[in-house]
């Protein structure tokens, strides 16, 4: 069989075979994934750290909640079109965690914004698409404040919202590198109703905070009452003793802006504001 050509690179206008790093056949092969793999580990770091980012707090939630604006647009074009209203009635309801993510974000940025030290703390950090995440990114941009978008490459819903702070504006390949950066130097979690994805991440999280191996305090807000009633039943769980009552005081249920906000700055001021940040 005949040998295939080496790769030549004109580097220096000489013809020599090309570097490896800049083999893009074999860095997209599979020998090639552990650098793939360190890629996502370290490509962030170093730009967290260019970019003073000590630490997060970390927003949740489904990617196909819109905002009031969009969602009354919507109902109104379903009445006027013979749309399916109400499904769009649905997604005006859902609408106000939209909102009430917004309002959450930029008063927590405003907060952090204020207190001392060179690094930026506490900044707004989520999966950088639409939805929770989109209103999370404009509720910091509200309120002038950097945040942080962790996208990841997937076939549909994930696309990059506009109020991710160009310099902060990630994309993933990896899921699990992709996790590691939402919990490493996240101090706070706040999860807002969501499908697949959201009620993943929020059991990763429980999983990792009720063994211990999260060992910083983590102040975890589920929000939206009426949802998660109805989505999850962990007393069950309770009941046939597969948690224990103890896992369910692991994390603060809210239904408003006030009451979220109020939890998050007494607990972050508590366990985190006079120490710097830090990771797991």
């Amino acid at each position: 069989m005949a040998r295939k050509p080496d790769k030549r690179d004109g580097e220096n206008g000489a013809d020599r075979p090309i570097k490896a790093y800049k083999d893009l056949d074999f860095i997209r092969s599979r020998a090639g994934r552990p650098m793939r793999i360190m890629a996502e580990f370290l490509e962030p770091e170093d730009r967290f750290e260019r970019h003073s980012i000590s630490d997060t707090i970390v927003f949740f939630g489904s990617a196909r909640i819109r905002s009031r604006e969009v969602a009354e647009a919507a109902l109104q074009s379903a009445k006027n079109h013979g749309g399916d209203v109400a499904r769009a009635e649905q997604t005006l309801q859902m609408s106000r965690y939209y909102e009430e993510a917004r309002e959450l974000s930029r008063r927590l940025t405003e907060w952090s914004k204020g207190l001392k030290g060179r690094s930026k703390r506490f900044v707004m950090c989520t999966g950088g698409g639409p939805g929770i995440m989109e209103a999370a990114n404009r509720g910091a941009a509200d309120a002038k404040g950097h945040n942080i978008g962790l996208n990841i490459s997937l076939p549909f819903e994930q696309h990059e919202n506009p109020y991710v702070s160009r310099e902060l504006a990630f994309e993933f390949h990896y899921f699990f590198m992709r996790k590691f950066w939402f919990s490493y130097l996240a101090k706070a979690m706040i999860v807002f109703p969501g499908g697949y994805g959201t009620l993943d991440e929020f059991f990763e999280l429980m999983t990792l905070v009720s063994t211990r191996k999260m060992g910083k305090a983590m102040p975890v807000v589920l929000y939206g009452s009426e949802y998660w009633n109805e989505i999850l039943n962990l007393d069950a769980m309770v009941k046939y003793g597969t948690i224990s009552p103890s896992d369910l005081e692991l994390f603060h249920c809210s239904d408003s802006v006030d009451d979220a906000f109020d939890f998050l700055v007494e607990k972050l001021s508590e366990h985190h504001v006079d120490k710097p940040g830090g990771a797991m």
